[in-house]
């Protein structure tokens, strides 16, 4: 019942439905390769002004979360391709970035119990495993470079919602540590687990997290990082938080716990969200 949409705005904290587009863009029935049963936890990359978004497909057939991927010329329409990523165990939230002129992904990959990155050996569609780089079994794991560091945000309660725990590295492949201040929440289900890409800007850096204190991915938070080095860490939520919320009709009638938020060289923000409709 989770499906993708895309919101537009002035900036990344105040985006709504893009007037130039009927949401939600992908839907399960968009899937051609495998039975879907719901799409969720979409990340966009612009490349050589191709959009490319890799989101999770669940699969009807094997109970297991796999990798797809949608393309599109103006960010707006959305064609699927494939899937392009798959294992023999659950795979999602597949945070993809750039990084030295190669492309990466790091899943969600709860049953092996360890952060994984994948490597694109031919982008968007062969990847290959690097390996993994953090021993922690955690949800949604959240990558982001600043000052001159790997950070990533990860929720080691994937069924209480209510631990958010930092760690850092010098480089990619580690070795990663935890940091000092973490965890960062605790006990908390309405600001612990992420809900998409960290976002790195001029005026610094913003994490979003998932409230789910009424349910499971209700609505989205923004928090910003008033700082982050690797002693001391500070954040203070947005005034206008949560900044994604269930419409009660609708695609994303129930709930709505995913957000990734970019730049457009003309002046305003495009995002890719997801959002739960209510059961056929």
């Amino acid at each position: 019942m989770w499906s993708i949409g895309i919101y537009s705005g002035a900036s990344a904290l105040e985006l709504t439905d893009s007037p130039k587009v009927v949401n939600p863009v992908l839907t399960r029935d968009s899937v051609t390769d495998v039975p879907a049963s719901f799409l969720a936890d979409p990340f966009m990359l612009k490349v050589d002004e191709i959009w490319y978004m890799f989101f999770e497909v669940m699969n009807r057939k094997t109970g297991k979360g796999e990798i797809g991927l949608a393309v599109s010329s103006d960010g707006l329409s959305w064609t699927y391709q494939q899937i392009v990523v798959a294992e023999d165990f659950h795979l999602s939230y597949p945070c993809v970035f750039e990084w030295q002129n190669d492309y990466y992904m790091i899943p969600e990959t709860l049953e092996p119990g360890e952060v994984r990155l994948y490597r694109a050996e031919t982008f968007p569609l062969k990847w290959s495993l690097v390996g993994p780089i953090l021993d922690v079994r955690c949800a949604d794991p959240s990558i982001f470079r600043f000052e001159d560091r790997w950070w990533m945000f990860a929720c080691p309660s994937p069924y209480e919602h209510d631990t958010l725990r930092l760690y850092f590295a010098d480089d990619l492949m580690g070795p990663w540590r935890e940091h000092p201040a973490s965890p960062i929440v605790e006990g908390d289900k309405g600001m612990a687990r992420p809900a998409g890409r960290v976002l790195v800007s001029s005026s610094g850096v913003t994490r979003f997290a998932q409230d789910c204190k009424i349910r499971y991915g209700n609505s989205v938070k923004a928090f910003g990082i008033l700082e982050l080095t690797a002693t001391n860490y500070a954040e203070k939520e947005h005034p206008g938080s949560p900044i994604l919320q269930p419409s009660e009709r609708g695609w994303n009638a129930l709930g709505m716990h995913h957000i990734d938020a970019h730049p457009l060289p003309q002046g305003g923000w495009l995002a890719s969200v997801d959002g739960l409709a209510e059961k056929e």
